[in-house]
């Protein structure tokens, strides 16, 4: 890729940002390396890139320090690249293109925290059922890391936008967006029949992208009896490449459920949810009709 030579780009930080990722084929690295996917034929099989480009392209990235390249075999010497936290300082990058392109692109421009069933993004979260969501950790509401996939047969994850313990602490206007309203119904539908998730051999999580401690006034004052995770960092979101929205100046995850069994395959996903208490109700059928040992 040429590098910028020009001395009135020197200061900027764009000009600057864009030498190591102005290319397209970088970027859909990073996407791809978030998403798991960190072998050199796996990452060419994924992207349909030549394997020229593909070299250019990861040492490039590992020069800069987005990619570390660590071996997994010895004979013949074999190695994957995986994000550096310089890395992950690009996911909301990714994320902030993909709701573009989701909002402006594929979309009328309309800000939404939901979708319409036939929308390019619905079929992109139905695409998700069969993979495996990939090895990650998010912090609870007590501030701890665990992974978002609990040891049970199963794991309700229900992605909300945002939920909080006062009422003044919503964004302006967000009972005007699309969807965003009913997340506080959603938990406490799953707090109320969360026995009924526990006998069917499921743990529940719910996910957002507030701060932990957000997270943690809204469950204690809704007495919540599962973890709220946060996933502030985007790792979550761009993993799955989960469809997000913007209010307030944050990234915030339209409404969805995913139905995940103990080997982090994903067997259900529920979106666009209409009905909050149908879908708690679709989610449960779910792990019921599969059977309690993940069969």
């Amino acid at each position: 890729m040429p590098q910028r030579t020009s001395l009135a780009d020197a200061d900027c930080a764009i000009a600057q940002a864009l030498d190591v990722v102005g290319d397209w084929w970088t970027l859909l690295i990073v996407r791809d390396t978030a998403r798991g996917v960190h072998r050199f034929d796996a990452l060419q099989e994924e992207l349909g890139v030549s394997r020229k480009v593909l070299t250019e392209r990861l040492r490039l990235l590992v020069d800069a320090g987005v990619l570390s390249r660590e071996p997994y075999q010895d004979r013949p010497p074999r190695y994957e690249y995986r994000l550096t936290r310089r890395g992950r300082a690009l996911l909301p990058v990714l994320i902030a293109l993909q709701d573009w392109g989701d909002t402006w692109v594929m979309g009328d421009g309309e800000m939404m925290a939901t979708a319409t069933e036939a929308s390019k993004e619905a079929a992109r979260v139905h695409a998700l059922v069969g993979t495996r969501l990939p090895e990650l950790q998010l912090l609870d509401y007590d501030g701890v890391l665990r992974d978002p996939v609990a040891d049970t047969p199963y794991t309700v994850l229900y992605c909300f936008p945002s939920a909080y313990a006062r009422r003044d602490a919503y964004p302006p206007g967000w009972s005007e967006i699309p969807g965003a309203s009913g997340c506080t119904l959603e938990s406490c539908t799953y707090r109320d029949q969360l026995a009924e998730f526990t006998a069917a051999g499921a743990t529940v999580h719910g996910v957002s992208t507030q701060r932990p401690d957000e997270q943690r006034a809204f469950a204690d004052a809704e007495r919540l009896r599962f973890p709220l995770l946060s996933d502030a960092e985007l790792e979550l979101t761009a993993a799955l490449r989960l469809p997000t929205f913007r209010a307030a100046g944050t990234s915030r995850l339209k409404r969805l459920t995913l139905v995940v069994d103990g080997d982090r395959t994903i067997r259900e996903a529920l979106y666009p949810i209409t009905d909050i208490e149908a879908s708690v109700q679709a989610a449960l059928t779910a792990i019921r009709r599969a059977g309690p040992a993940g069969e």
